[in-house]
């Protein structure tokens, strides 16, 4: 007879292979992938589309974090933020991890060969090796700007949904990838900054470890700087309206806002609230542009 154990058990079991794919990071990766979708249309995306475009990017990108939890296990042990991480903590171990990330990328490979396209699924496949093996595994312990460099892959998600809807690959959606690919240094260095004491434990060569909290200070203003400028492309473009122009500029205004703030007079609170609100940025920066699209058309 099956115990109520049993079900428990197995549902807690479910919940750490959830937790592999890093279900925060992944939301916003396939939120920005399902905006790059609706902009480069001026109808409607079909459903069927829409649903095997969104769950194949999901899982391939679910599979990248626990490739990233797999080859970090030994560096989440020693951070407060990570050890309570399926691995770390012993609650599956590194065959099943491996298994799971195979299981869930291959299929989502497959359905976006079968049901979308080819082309979004290598780029797709380029995304997974850009984060699980080249920034995870080369670039990550090698280098303070790897996130710089490494952030081209996390900033990929707008084109794989463009590219899943049109089949081809356009200007507008590399403008797309250009913002995510400027938001990343000051999103993840505010993040960083705060949490330096646990980079140092990991040995990793992170940006304010091995330059300094106000040096990482400098580089997040002037990174902010630099997104704002990007911010305005899709406007200058032709791609957006005003009702896109003006959310950019009262948004990018507020982030610029808080890194003159962190950079005048730093604090762990600050860099802290600036982290969260990167976040928000982006996902109503994008917003705004899903918005001005359909209002255009």
């Amino acid at each position: 007879m099956l115990s109520l154990a049993q079900p428990a058990s197995l549902l807690a079991t479910l919940r750490q292979f959830h937790a592999l794919t890093k279900p925060r990071v992944v939301a916003l990766i396939v939120f920005c992938a399902v905006i790059g979708m609706f902009l480069a249309t001026p109808g409607m995306v079909p459903l069927p589309l829409l649903l095997a475009a969104t769950l194949g990017i999901w899982m391939v990108a679910g599979a990248a974090a626990a490739m990233n939890c797999l080859v970090e296990q030994k560096i989440d042990a020693r951070m407060a933020r990570t050890k309570g991480r399926p691995l770390p903590s012993g609650l599956l171990n590194p065959g099943q991890t491996l298994g799971f990330a195979i299981l869930i990328g291959g299929v989502g490979l497959w359905l976006l060969h079968q049901q979308v396209n080819p082309l979004t699924m290598w780029l797709t496949l380029a995304t997974f090796v850009g984060y699980a093996v080249i920034y995870t595994v080369i670039l990550k312990p090698l280098t303070p700007q790897n996130i710089v460099i490494g952030g081209l892959s996390g900033a990929m998600p707008p084109l794989l949904g463009w590219t899943a809807v049109t089949g081809e690959v356009a200007p507008e959606a590399l403008l797309l990838v250009l913002i995510i690919f400027a938001w990343t240094p000051p999103h993840f260095w505010a993040l960083a900054m705060y949490r330096v004491e646990d980079y140092a434990k990991s040995g990793l060569p992170m940006l304010p470890v091995t330059h300094g909290n106000r040096y990482t200070r400098l580089q997040v203003l002037l990174y902010t700087i630099i997104l704002f400028a990007c911010t305005l492309l899709p406007y200058v473009y032709g791609m957006s309206g005003l009702i896109y122009l003006v959310s950019a500029v009262a948004l990018g205004l507020q982030f610029l806002i808080y890194a003159v703030r962190l950079y005048r007079d730093y604090s762990d609170a600050l860099a802290r609230r600036t982290f969260v609100f990167s976040i928000v940025y982006l996902s109503l920066l994008f917003a705004a542009l899903l918005v001005d699209h359909y209002w255009r058309y």
